[in-house]
């Protein structure tokens, strides 16, 4: 049987996913109570009226709507690249954290009395002149009455449904396009494969590289946004739009103190650690990955502490506070203070961690991309 063809509102959607916007916290204040939402619907009208446009697009069915109607003002917060969980908390994904969106960031106000983020990109402190209901959303057009501009920082940016953040793109040389290389990795095994891979390559091949470290979830909007090219990340969560090839696998381990209780132990089982206090690496995905190997076990352990940080999590086990479950293993058996560290391998039979060569489906990567992915099958080939 045929598969339905797309309707032309579904290509409309899917066309417009393509299609990169800033993103923005329309908010507004008084007699109609004080409300924001997230859009992306928002663009320039006129610098040339007698005092500058622009217009933002609001759902009829959004509190902002009524709010925006009754209280003929609005201010457009355009995020930076570092303020996605504003964006978060204001689409409503944190509604059982936040009793009010606005909890999520400091604020003041414009001229008008509207709320502003403390430190947007940028701000346009608007007073409604228009608006009309077009289908299912209100269209307002909004008279610049002052603008506030950060003094440096990059647009957050949403485009294949996935958050993103500018980048610059320099002139290639000619048509038959650059060979630029753009690589992601996760953060924390990152300081220790990069820097070996890096020192493989040619001056020549290592001209004009970018290098972009994140968590889980960045890595994995840059590679959806264009931002790099390649990303060595785990395989968790990727979606059926990102491509991998696995290079190799990562065994979790037990990190100690010296001197803890379970030290003398040459392997150490999940059920003898479920007595002692853990400090949790909650960087996604691993803080999921290391608890779910005591979930898969029937067993539940005590978090005392948890951090993103690596380095921190090492820190806070070679003070005596409690040991850690990890994957990437420095080779240097010492905290950032000097304290001493020791490892140990699980006795149980556990699921280990798929590091990945990542990206988009279907992307034509540049030419460097094939030089630097045989290194990465070559430095991973004996064991990691």
């Amino acid at each position: 049987m045929n598969a339905t063809p797309p309707t032309l509102r579904e290509r409309f959607l899917g066309g417009m996913a393509r299609a990169a916007a800033t993103v923005n916290i329309v908010t507004t204040d008084g007699p109609g109570g004080r409300v924001g939402v997230t859009v992306s619907a928002m663009a320039s009208v006129s610098a040339d009226t007698p005092k500058p446009t622009l217009l933002v697009c609001v759902h009829h069915l959004s509190p902002a709507a009524a709010a925006i109607i009754a209280n003929g003002v609005f201010c457009v917060n355009v995020l930076s690249d570092e303020q996605s969980f504003i964006s978060d908390a204001f689409a409503g994904r944190f509604r059982d954290d936040l009793a009010d969106k606005f909890d999520c960031a400091q604020w003041t106000t414009q001229v008008t009395g509207a709320p502003r983020v403390v430190d947007p990109l940028v701000a346009f402190d608007c007073r409604v002149i228009s608006g009309e209901r077009v289908g299912t959303h209100h269209v307002f057009i909004g008279e610049v009455q002052d603008i506030f501009a950060a003094g440096r920082g990059s647009p957050l940016i949403y485009a294949n449904r996935a958050y993103g953040r500018a980048a610059r793109i320099d002139p290639v040389g000619g048509l038959g396009g650059g060979g630029r290389l753009r690589i992601g990795c996760f953060h924390t095994f990152g300081p220790y494969i990069l820097p070996e891979l890096l020192a493989r390559l040619t001056p020549a091949q290592q001209e004009g590289m970018t290098l972009i470290e994140g968590d889980h979830r960045r890595i994995l909007e840059s590679l959806r946004a264009g931002e790099t090219d390649l990303a060595l990340m785990f395989d968790f969560d990727l979606g059926p739009d990102i491509q991998t090839e696995t290079l190799g696998e990562m065994a979790p381990y037990v990190l100690l103190a010296q001197g803890h209780a379970l030290a003398a132990q040459p392997a150490i089982a999940l059920n003898d650690l479920v007595a002692h206090p853990m400090i949790l690496l909650d960087a996604p995905p691993s803080g999921a990955y290391f608890q779910s190997l005591f979930s898969d076990a029937g067993l539940t352990p005590r978090v005392r502490h948890r951090s993103t940080s690596f380095e921190m999590v090492r820190g806070l086990v070679a003070r005596g506070l409690g040991f850690s479950i990890l994957a990437t293993k420095p080779a240097s058996d010492l905290s950032y203070d000097g304290r001493a560290l020791i490892t140990r391998p699980l006795s149980d039979t556990v699921r280990h961690s798929r590091v990945v060569l990542a990206s988009v489906a279907g992307q034509k990567p540049p030419r460097a991309a094939e030089s630097f992915a045989y290194l990465c099958r070559e430095m991973f080939e004996p064991e990691i």
